[in-house]
């Protein structure tokens, strides 16, 4: 939305007009009704405020296309960190970095063989998140 200012429109924006307001009407209630029953079917599915720090650290750490991108190579199986960087352009370190909050999340795990460290999905369940993902938004 462009802003007007005391002495006319902003420079530069002469002509333009901002996007109307979007209307409330669809979003609010016409009238102050409380559905007692609903409120409380609604509170009983309110996740207890530790579950709701895991699910905000985990859709953060899903919210980054590096970091999805790097989910989805894994999905083809375990891969060290040198093949993941070369899966995807990008510098060891850089992938070090993202699988280090992935891992956090508790998105991915890890297996040490030598001097290589092989990372793989933590388990079936976040293949079957992206899946899920993949499917809602091509509907």
């Amino acid at each position: 939305m462009i802003a007007q200012t005391r002495n006319g429109p902003p420079k530069g924006t002469r002509g333009l007009r901002a996007a109307p307001a979007p209307s409330r009407r669809a979003a609010a209630c016409t009238t102050r009704t409380i559905h007692p029953e609903s409120v409380a079917a609604g509170r009983a599915l309110l996740p207890r405020p530790e579950v709701l720090d895991g699910l905000e650290g985990f859709f953060k750490a899903m919210g980054d296309p590096t970091r999805l991108r790097i989910l989805h190579a894994l999905q083809s199986g375990e891969l060290c960190v040198c093949d993941l960087g070369e899966t995807l352009g990008m510098s060891v370190s850089a992938v070090s970095h993202q699988l280090a909050v992935l891992k956090a999340a508790k998105l991915v795990s890890h297996r040490r063989e030598g001097k290589v460290v092989y990372y793989a999905l933590k388990d079936s369940h976040v293949g079957a998140v992206l899946d899920t993902m993949r499917t809602h938004l091509a509907e």
